[in-house]
Formats: C-alpha cells, structure tokens, sequence
C-alpha cells in the first residue's frame, strides 16, 4: 500500500512536469472516443493510491493546459503561483466561510480584500462578498434592484411581469439568467442598440426606458457592462449613471472582465463613473488571474445585501450575537462555502497594487502588437476597433464565404491542439477571438500565431484536407 509521503512526492513530481509545459496546448480527441477510451469506472472496492495516480496521469494528458502560450480562448488563462499555493492550503484546512468561528484567518483575509476592493471602486462606505463567478454577481446585483423596487417582495412574494431591465446588445447571457430565477422573464430584459465600438448608446437607453414606462413597466436595473465577453468594450458609466439617477433606477455594472484596469493609471478611465454605480462585480479569475474561482460582488450600501440575504433567526445552529458582524454568511446566498478569498490575498501580496498594473498593461500591449501584426498582413482584417485585451480578426479573401472559412481554421487550430482561441460573432459575421490574459504569452508567440492562421486559412482557400 503506497504511503502518504510517497504519494505526495509523485503528485508533485506531477505538478512540475505540468508547470514545464508542453509542446501542445491539447491533445485534441473527439468526446466518443475519449469516453471509450478513458476509465470512467467507480468501483465497488477501493483502488488504492497507486491508482489514484494513474488516474491524475489520464486527466493531465486529456486536460487543456491553460499555462500555454497558444493558450488566448476564454478571459483567463496562466498560472498565478502564490495563488496555486493560495489554493493548496485552502483545501488543506477546508474551512466554510459562513462563519468567523469556522474561519477565522479567512474571514479577516476576506473582509480586507473587499474593503480593498470597494476602495478602488469608490465605495467608501460599501461592502461585499466573494461569489461563485460573475454570473452569480450580476444576480445578486438584480436582486438588490427588485429590493429597492418592491422591498416587500421578499416576504410576500415578486410579480415580475412588469419589471424590466436594461443591458447593452454585446452584454453577457448571465443577464437572461439572472431574470429567469428573478421570475421577470427574458422578454424584461431590454437590449439596448450599441454604437459601432459595441458601447451601448446612452441616448438608446433613454428611448427604451421611456417607452417602457408608456407600456406601464416598471424599469428597476440597468446592466452596464466594463469589459464586454467579445471586443472587450466599456458601456459609458457617467452617462448611464446620470440616466439611472433621474429614473431610479438601480445602476449595476458588470466588470466582471474590465475590472481589473483600475489598477492601472493608464486604463483607469474606461472605468470613469463606476464610483455612481449602485452595485459591481468584478472578476479576479479573469485578467488577475487566479485560479478559478475567484469573483467579487460589491455594494455601496451594505445594508441592501445583508437584507436580500436575511434569514431570520432561523440558522441558530451556525450564527450566534457575538460575531454577527463578522459572519460572512449573512451576507452571501451561500451557506457552506469554500476559501476563495487566500488565493487572491497570496497572490495581492506578492505583487502588489504596481504589479497588477504592469502585468495587465503588459497583456494590453501584447494585444496591440497583435493587431499591428494583423494590420500588416493583407490577408487578414481586424473586425472591431479595440481598448482592452481582445482582438477581433478574420482571414479574408475575396469571392468566399468568410464565415465558413473562418469557422474551418479554428477547427484546425483546435484539432491541431497547437492553439485555442474563440470563435464569435460580431453582427452577422464570424471572427476569431484571442484574448490576452495569460503570463505565457509572447511577441513570438503571438508572431506564430497569425503565421499559423495564414497557413491554414490559405490551405484551405486551396482545397487542401485536414490532417486532423
């Protein structure tokens, strides 16, 4: 029987091979064969450690390694290494963060974080918590909305049929979501027309909130988005701000992607009027990066929250006076809940205010440079301006579907296992999306990258099949 120590030692030994790379980003097999292929069995009987190491082998080959530098698909990616440790020691001592008794060093670690946080957003007074993602954030931010909007609600019940929120046309699906468990519905939720930048257009927004009230809807939340999923684009928070302010109507902003530029002075402005907002999340899994997952929702008035969290005298078992105000779980949906707050704190600390900012105006520049490489080479066209990390392009020819052909070199990119990145869709048209949020990209990197686009988006022009 494999002893304790020894088992550590190959996990490790595991962890180094992995954190060394590869010469693929995946090894790329189609689902049926995998499951053919993988043991998925759970016996009746034990395995053992050994096994358990053979089944650690058969995830790490069939897993994405994110630490790649072909590695630019989702608005994460890398490895942040005081944040894996962060990781570690949180599952070593599996404390829930429901309570200051149950975690101590946690719940502190978590309140200064937020208070941080809330600092950066201008929430002097603000408060908040850490969320299962960004989709849970903006919920929590249409939840504080139905409050201010039928604080009754609660107790008696939410007659949602006539309540409407407001996002921008390029805003992320969690808002449709976020509506269904509300109970006001998707056909409530408003989306609002962009400008050519995929920024929603504020006098827009002024048209549709007055046409609802002339139906006889309620207008209760505005969904503004910093950072949209696809360019990258940062919705006019001032102007939305102001158009709230003389509706009341609770303002929300989704930074769940865009969040991070606060730490830098040169991207701090795409934020400008997040300080009016009523509510933000903000994601450090994303440009952070931190280990999944890691994301935050903050309020300015902390006393919304900790009401759409209330339940009563209920929980008696887990909540006693004497720690009532340091008790996470009075402010969070969640009871049972696990440490994410020391990844992100380790992490803080080791680089600091100033090492955010460099590394994020760092990924900015490498998405720069990317666009001049695409700008250079007459076979490809740049499909959206850009502000942030995400760069919108296509292979283009004349006399051919580009949609088609687009979608076909991503495929190839992916099968190839040699790159990950998106394909989207900007209006009508398909592009390809790499994003730059991962310490392992490079101008070499990224050189390679657009060499590979050109050589399969011209196979295929050629009619030349697929190895893969």
């Amino acid at each position: 029987m494999m002893e304790t120590d020894e088992f550590l030692k190959l996990v490790l030994s595991r962890v180094r091979s992995h954190l060394d790379g590869s010469d693929k980003v995946v090894d790329f097999i189609p689902q049926s064969s995998l499951r053919r292929t993988a043991d998925l069995s759970l016996p009746l009987e034990g395995l053992g450690l050994e096994n358990v190491i053979s089944d650690i082998d058969q995830y790490l080959r069939y897993s994405v390694r994110t630490n790649h530098p072909g590695f630019m698909n989702p608005l994460w990616g890398g490895l942040n290494i005081a944040a894996f440790a962060g990781e570690i020691i949180a599952n070593l001592s599996n404390n829930s963060m429901y309570t200051y008794e149950l975690s101590p060093f946690g719940t502190l670690t978590e309140q200064a974080l937020i208070k941080r946080m809330c600092e950066m957003v201008g929430f002097s007074e603000g408060n908040g918590t850490l969320t299962t993602g960004g989709s849970n954030g903006n919920m929590i931010g249409m939840m504080c909305a139905r409050y201010q909007a039928d604080p009754l609600g609660q107790q008696r019940g939410f007659d949602g049929a006539k309540h409407v929120c407001y996002v921008s046309a390029e805003s992320h699906y969690s808002v449709l979501m976020a509506a269904n468990v509300l109970g006001i519905g998707f056909e409530n939720v408003i989306k609002v027309t962009c400008d050519k930048d995929g920024r929603m257009r504020s006098d827009k927004l002024s048209e549709e909130i007055n046409r609802s009230k002339n139906n006889g809807q309620i207008p209760f939340c505005v969904v503004a988005t910093a950072g949209t999923t696809v360019r990258g684009s940062f919705d006019p928070l001032k102007e939305i701000a102001e158009i709230c302010s003389t509706n009341d109507i609770w303002f929300h902003v989704d930074a769940a992607w865009g969040g991070s530029c606060m730490f830098s002075s040169k991207y701090r402005s795409l934020m400008d009027g997040v300080e009016l907002a009523d509510s933000v999340c903000w994601d450090a899994h994303k440009m952070m990066g931190v280990p999944l997952i890691c994301s935050t929702f903050l309020i300015k008035r902390p006393e919304i929250l900790r009401t759409i969290c209330s339940h009563g005298d209920v929980a008696h078992y887990l909540f006693h006076g004497e720690t009532e105000d340091v008790d996470l779980g009075r402010i969070s949906l969640q009871c049972g809940r696990r440490n994410d707050a020391l990844k992100l704190f380790l992490s803080w600390r080791e680089k600091g205010d100033a090492g955010w900012a460099r590394m994020i105006e760092h990924y900015v520049e490498l998405a720069d440079y990317l666009q001049t490489l695409i700008e250079s080479n007459s076979k490809l066209q740049m499909m959206s301006s850009r502000v942030w990390s995400n760069v919108c392009f296509r292979y283009t020819i004349e006399d051919i579907n580009h949609n088609d052909l687009n979608s076909q070199i991503r495929e190839r990119l992916v099968k190839s296992g040699n790159y990950m990145v998106s394909k989207s869709n900007i209006h009508d048209d398909v592009i390809l999306r790499p994003v730059i949020a991962n310490p392992a990209v490079t101008r070499e990197s990224l050189e390679q990258f657009v060499l590979e686009v050109v050589r399969i988006g011209d196979e295929i022009v050629r009619g030349i099949p697929s190895d893969y």
